[in-house]
Order: structure tokens, then C-alpha cells, then sequence
């Protein structure tokens, strides 16, 4: 498929303050789009704001608020005039048994994940509409195969996967293209978050070749910013996420029985595991509710 050039074009990146969302949102910029950014870290994010290319803002807002991303899709139309390319990225992360894991965050993990680029979606479909545009979904290896002590994220990622299938089909008579972008382990702090727990980072490295690695971010997001120019269907941040396609019908029994000696070979290990969202924005994201609790 021939690129669409981005120069002039107005992106929307959620979760865009810092990770995968903060690197697209400069690599789009450098190639001449007009970028809004959305997130819960205000500093954050006018600070990649003052460092883009090209005309830029940003928006505070929890992506999971209807009312909220309603109202940022609007004033993005009206600070931009349009918008052509949508990146559903903001998400969270927690890690550990699910019989031990705390209810919040694992329902969190879902509210941000999967209603939150709901919701995303929902605001600014619309004015997508109105440009013949582009949303691209960010799912993850975890939307392609199970993982033990992963429930909440797999069974986020397998969802907005499934989401962004289906709406690629009602959308696509509009002229609204819809993307599902894949990354394996990529170096994020979401990532770096996850790895400080010992069980959860020796877990990962005893998984197998290519997906026991961290692999570095900057060529998975370029791979992200070929996929826009194509608007491509389907998006993979490493090479070898491609062929996962064609297995995938065979692991969930795979990881089923593998998964059950590695659990067992940790289980003694497995308690006081640490519970909660993961990572800087796993950080930011708890900040958030607790001030709105306020």
C-alpha cells in the first residue's frame, strides 16, 4: 500500500507523555503533522509538547471519561481544524497471581485498556468521518497469545484486538480505516516497571526465543509510523510478530500446559508479589483517581 504524507495532517496520540506514545508523537511531528496530545501527566506532556516539530497542544484528560474525551475531540477540531489520525495508546499494566492480585487495579487495567480506547474511539470517530482518517488501536503480543500472571493486560489487549476488528468493518464505508498495531516486550517504562518485580522478569526471560527479549523502541515505533503512512490494517512493532499470526490457534494450549510447570517452579516465590499498576504511568494513572477522589 503507497504512503499517505503526514506533513500537515493533525495526529492524536493518547497515553502521549511519555513510552511508545511520547516517541510517536515526535517521529510524527518530524515528519510534518500537527500533533495533540493527550494524558494524565500535565508537566509531562507540555514538555513534549515544546519539544515537537511542528504546532502542537495538549489536552489533561482519563481517557476512560466519556464527557471529558468528548470535549478534547471538540477543541482538537477547533485547534486544528481536523483530524486525521487517531492513536489509541494510553494504557496500564499489573502483574502477578489473579487469585492475589488487587480487584482495583485489575479492573483498572481493563477500564484503561480496552473502554478507555473505546471511549477514545467514540469522541473522535466523528470528526474521522469527516476526513476519510485513521485510528490506529495499540494491542500487544498479549492480544495474541495468553500469558500466566498476566490476566488483566491479556485479556485487555485480546480485547481491544477483537474491538478494533469489528470496527474496522463498520467504519470502513465511511472512509475511516482502522489499524491493530502489535508490540512484544519493548522498552517502556511500563516494562522497566515490570521488571523490578524478580519473579515477574525471570518468568519473562524463560520464555522463548524472540519473546523473552526486551527489544529497544525506536525501530518498533518507526515500524508504528510506516503503518499510519499506510494506513495499514495491521501494525507489528518487531518482525517476527507477524508469524505469531499463523500459530496462534495453538497457544492457548500450549502456554496451558508449559505455563502450568513454570507456575509450579515459582510457586513458593509468589507471595507478597507486589499488586498494583506498574511503571511511571501506572504511577500517574493512580495519582490521578486518587486526586479526582479527592
Amino acid at each position: 500500500m503507497s504512503r499517505v504524507s503526514l506533513e500537515g495532517q493533525v495526529a492524536v496520540v493518547t497515553g502521549a507523555a511519555r513510552g511508545v506514545g511520547e516517541l510517536l508523537a515526535r517521529k510524527l511531528s518530524a515528519r510534518g503533522a500537527r500533533v495533540a496530545l493527550v494524558g494524565l501527566e500535565e508537566e509531562a506532556l507540555k514538555e513534549v509538547s515544546g519539544r515537537l516539530h511542528h504546532d502542537s497542544a495538549y489536552w489533561y484528560a482519563d481517557v476512560t471519561d466519556h464527557e471529558t474525551m468528548s470535549r478534547v475531540a471538540r477543541e482538537v477540531k477547533e485547534r486544528f481544524g481536523k483530524v486525521d489520525i487517531v492513536v489509541a495508546n494510553a494504557g496500564v499494566a499489573t502483574g502477578g497471581p489473579f487469585t492475589d492480585s488487587d480487584p482495583v487495579a485489575w479492573r483498572r487495567v481493563i477500564e484503561v485498556n480496552l473502554i478507555g480506547s473505546a471511549v477514545t474511539a467514540r469522541a473522535f470517530l466523528p470528526v474521522l468521518a469527516e476526513s476519510r482518517g485513521y485510528l490506529l488501536q495499540i494491542a500487544s503480543l498479549a492480544a495474541l497469545t495468553p500469558a500466566p500472571m498476566m490476566t488483566a493486560y491479556c485479556a485487555s489487549k485480546a480485547g481491544v484486538e477483537a474491538y478494533a476488528h469489528s470496527l474496522r468493518a463498520e467504519v470502513g464505508y465511511q472512509g475511516v480505516r482502522v489499524g491493530v498495531a502489535y508490540l512484544s516486550w519493548t522498552d517502556t517504562d511500563m516494562v522497566r516497571g515490570a521488571d523490578q518485580d524478580d519473579v515477574m522478569r525471570e518468568l519473562r526471560q524463560r520464555l522463548p526465543w524472540p519473546s523473552n527479549k526486551t527489544y529497544p523502541l525506536g525501530p518498533a515505533v518507526d515500524r508504528l509510523v510506516a503503518g499510519i503512512e499506510r494506513r495499514s490494517a495491521h501494525v507489528y512493532g518487531q518482525w517476527w510478530l507477524r508469524g505469531m499470526q499463523g500459530v496462534r490457534g495453538y497457544l492457548p494450549a500450549l502456554i496451558g500446559t508449559v505455563g502450568q510447570r513454570e507456575m509450579k517452579r515459582f510457586a513458593p516465590r509468589l507471595q507478597g508479589m507486589a499488586s498494583g499498576l506498574v511503571g511511571a504511568g501506572g504511577a500517574a494513572d493512580e495519582a490521578a483517581r486518587a486526586t479526582h477522589r479527592n
